[in-house]
């Protein structure tokens, strides 16, 4: 599977009084990264109208160095491991000077609904395994 990576800026919102990324905001741009990565591939983490989606079940960030206001952030997905039921993904974080900045994981799990409120998880479609290179 060809290499893919998004560019996403630091916006003001995005940092504590200092003008350093808020931790917690890597998650939200690893997120719109997996997004991002999954349209590129026709898909989507959730398809409420046909009844599946990816929900995390695990996520993690070990930082290297600051991200600042305005910095662009170019965050690279990689699928490290595609199982029956689960994806897990890699996302690696660098500024625009290319001085890596984060690594980040994501693990997912496939799920169908179940009935009122309640999800499952299911094995991975064989179209849906395929795209993502399993």
């Amino acid at each position: 599977m060809p290499p893919f990576a998004t560019t996403r800026r630091v916006e003001f919102g995005d940092t504590d009084m200092a003008g350093i990324m808020h931790f917690a905001n890597f998650f939200r741009f690893m997120e719109v990264a997996e997004t991002d990565f999954l349209h590129a591939l026709g898909l989507s983490v959730s398809r409420r109208a046909e009844g599946w989606g990816f929900p995390r079940v695990s996520a993690a960030c070990d930082y290297r160095r600051p991200a600042r206001f305005e910095d662009v952030l170019t965050v690279a997905v990689a699928v490290e491991r595609v199982g029956a039921k689960s994806v897990s993904y890699r996302f690696d974080f660098t500024n625009q000077r290319g001085e890596e900045v984060a690594v980040g994981r994501v693990t997912t799990v496939f799920c169908r609904d179940a009935g009122p409120g309640r999800i499952e998880s299911a094995e991975i479609p064989a179209d849906i395994r395929a795209k993502l290179g399993g």
